[in-house]
């Protein structure tokens, strides 16, 4: 029988969370994402929350991490081992674009912040949800959360069984799936698909 030990912080889904939220604040919210039209670093950011509270948290190797994640060794090494520094560089403008992973990078410096001031181990996380709801975009997250696994371009049969049971603005995720032009290019054609379909 093999015993995992858990986490000293608690639920690793939990602490993913706080590191892929910290993230996003680093980069100046989910508002700068939308200015930028990097919407779709919310996927990798996911990804790298993930990859780092399974590496320093529940001590994974890359091959542990790859197989639960579905992704390669060679891209949860890179998102362990980006050189956060140079992203930061990248994000204040004095690099072009580095050769490391950003999300990595980028979720190297949130996890570094929570795991100095403590806030890591705390039970409660502390999401923005008002910003979230307040640029209508609470559903995109859900959706960029449930995407995990899924190789673009996106077929809507394959969509259908990740996204299955949500509910966007009251309507069946299957009826918005109807509306859409297949197949989906990436996450952000997704998004923007969807957006047109609720409007």
């Amino acid at each position: 029988m093999e015993v995992i030990a858990r986490p000293k912080g608690g639920s690793i889904d939990k602490m993913a969370e706080k590191v892929f939220f910290k993230s996003i604040e680093l980069i100046g919210g989910l508002k700068k994402l939308i200015e930028y039209r990097n919407l779709t670093w919310l996927p990798s950011l996911a990804e790298a929350a993930y990859v780092l509270v399974l590496k320093n948290e529940a001590f994974k190797t890359y091959a542990e991490i790859a197989r639960e994640l579905g992704i390669t060794e060679q891209t949860a090494k890179n998102i362990a081992t980006a050189d956060e520094e140079e992203v930061k560089k990248y994000l204040g403008g004095e690099l072009e674009r580095p050769k490391e992973h950003i999300a990595g990078g980028l979720a190297k410096l949130a996890y570094r912040e929570l795991k100095q001031s403590g806030a890591l181990e705390e039970e409660e996380v502390v999401i923005r949800q008002h910003e979230i709801e307040v640029l209508d975009i609470d559903w995109a997250v859900h959706v960029l959360a449930r995407l995990k696994g899924i190789d673009f371009p996106a077929k809507k049969d394959e969509l259908e069984a990740k996204l299955e049971g949500l509910v966007i603005k009251g309507r069946d995720i299957k009826e918005i799936l109807g509306k859409l032009e297949y197949p989906i290019k990436n996450p952000a054609d997704l998004l923007h698909q969807i957006k047109l379909a609720l409007a």
